[in-house]
Order: structure tokens, then C-alpha cells, then sequence
């Protein structure tokens, strides 16, 4: 089961803003996060995750081509380029 709450803690105790729906006297794992974080959250749309995550990988001219050869060994398809 996931529920998402938003609480207020005050230093001893967390106190949901709406009802929970929960079984009294059960342990349950909570995921605390700030809402700072929550809000930086929200700014960030999936083009802004993704340019985050993206980068550049320095390769040979026929990468793309030669796949299988850069990634697993395999002899390279193209037998005139003899580099590697």
C-alpha cells in the first residue's frame, strides 16, 4: 500500500493535514521529504530531468555502426576498417 500525506511535524509528533486511513498500533516505513524539496520537485519538468541526466560520451567515428564490436568483442562488420 502507498498513501502520500502531507504533515506538519512539530518536533515530537507528525500531524497529517487530511484523514488517514491507517491501522492504529501498526508500524508502518515512512519516506520524509522537505517541502523545499517537494517544490524543486515540481519546477523541474521531464525535459529538465532529462537534459540533467544527459551528457557526452567520447567514441570511435563508427560507434554507432560497430556497436556490437565496442560492446561485446565481436568482429567488426565493416571489414575494411582494420583500427581495432
Amino acid at each position: 500500500m502507498l498513501q502520500e500525506l502531507t504533515v506538519t511535524y512539530d518536533g515530537l509528533t507528525f500531524h497529517p493535514e487530511e484523514t488517514v486511513l491507517l491501522e492504529p498500533n501498526t508500524r508502518y516505513l515512512i519516506q520524509i521529504i522537505s517541502q523545499a524539496d517537494q517544490t524543486q520537485k515540481v519546477d523541474n519538468n521531464a525535459w529538465d530531468i532529462l537534459e540533467e541526466m544527459t551528457g557526452t560520451y567520447e567514441a570511435p567515428e563508427d560507434w554507432s555502426s560497430e556497436h556490437d564490436h565496442y560492446l561485446y568483442g565481436t568482429p567488426k562488420k565493416n571489414s575494411n576498417d582494420e583500427q581495432g
